[in-house]
């Protein structure tokens, strides 16, 4: 049917994107870590990130299924060969989340109110981009999206970075599709010495104290300084609107602390 009157979204930069379109009242399912916005955790709550209830999804009779990622493609399929409609994204970079946004709002019919939000996240950007500008030196960070084992940015928040005037320290390894290839050891983080380390855990608190007394780490001028922090995993690693608006601004803040 379209446009699709009946969506159901497994991930939640879907779900906020249409809330900030308006468009709420067309989600029937949403996964069990959606948070944002928090009216969102009303709805059937149908999968968490790997796994999915058919079942339930199948009994929802949705018109749209939105995924994310190569880690949901079995989903994607077995959805897939249940008859349904669905749509998997599979973006990584800042470009990608407006892109994502801009499809979502093609394929409910509303174009027009993608392009809309598009538009305040990129005033969003820029303002970031422009204040960052101003600052007198760029900082040294080092971002852990995990601990064991230790996982350095993803491409958007390597990207969120550089926009709120930050440098990571290991940027080449954001490019990388897999997480294995961000993988990061002990040594390269004391070799890197950043000057601040942010951590956000994906599903649980980071532990500032802990990651403090790693062996060899009282070396990095992050760690003497004391400057170590963290963002909540659902403003940052959710490649869609929270990491454009309260990620941005979390990090932009942060790196403002430490110049």
């Amino acid at each position: 049917m379209y446009p699709p009157k009946r969506i159901v979204c497994l991930t939640e930069e879907t779900v906020e994107t249409l809330y900030c379109m308006g468009e709420d009242e067309r989600i029937v399912g949403v996964s069990g870590f959606v948070v944002r916005p928090p009216e969102a955790r009303r709805k059937p709550k149908v999968s968490t990130f790997t796994d999915a209830k058919t079942d339930e999804i199948l009994a929802l009779e949705p018109d749209l299924v939105f995924t994310f990622s190569d880690i949901q493609a079995d989903i994607t399929a077995e959805l897939m060969r249940e008859g349904l409609e669905v749509h998997a994204f599979n973006h990584r970079t800042v470009a990608g989340i407006f892109d994502m946004m801009r499809t979502v709002g093609a394929l409910i019919g509303e174009p027009g109110k993608a392009e809309a939000l598009c538009a305040d996240l990129q005033d969003n950007i820029d303002k970031a981009r422009d204040a960052a500008a101003k600052l007198e030196r760029r900082p040294r960070v080092y971002f852990e999206e995990w601990d064991e084992p230790m996982i350095s940015a993803i491409r958007w928040v390597s990207e969120l970075i550089e926009i709120a005037g930050g440098e990571n320290v290991f940027a080449d390894r954001a490019f990388e599709q897999a997480a294995k290839g961000r993988f990061v050891t002990s040594e390269e983080v004391i070799a890197a010495q950043p000057d601040m380390i942010i951590g956000s855990w994906c599903g649980k608190g980071f532990k500032k104290d802990t990651v403090a007394t790693r062996k060899g780490w009282d070396a990095i001028p992050a760690v003497k300084n004391g400057r170590l922090y963290e963002i909540k995993s659902a403003i940052i690693l959710q490649p869609g609107p929270a990491a454009l608006t309260d990620g941005l601004e979390a990090m932009r803040k942060l790196v403002a602390l430490s110049t």
